[in-house]
């Protein structure tokens, strides 16, 4: 089946016929490239599922304290942007 290759934006876009459509408008695709052939693969949504029975295998005791956080430590802010503009400097 021919179809067309055409220009979008700053990209190229290639029309997939209704009759090899394997995904739905907008959905996300994978495109890669093997030798001189474009392999397009629908790209499986990411969901949550699952993540209750993943939650569930933590004993009850987890974190039971909660995050052990350490203090805020001052930072010199102006000193490493000093420091990092210097390293960044063309050596002659």
């Amino acid at each position: 089946m021919l179809t067309r290759v055409f220009k979008s934006g700053n990209s190229l876009a290639v029309r997939i016929p209704k009759e090899l459509a394997i995904v739905e408008a907008a959905q996300e695709v994978e495109i890669e490239r093997v030798g001189n052939t474009l392999v397009v693969r629908p790209v499986e949504p990411q969901t949550l599922a699952g993540i209750g029975e993943i939650f569930a295998m933590f004993s009850p005791d987890f974190m039971a304290n909660g995050r052990d956080e350490s203090p805020e430590v001052e930072r010199d802010w102006e000193a490493f942007a000093r420091a990092a503009s210097r390293t960044s400097e063309p050596s002659e």
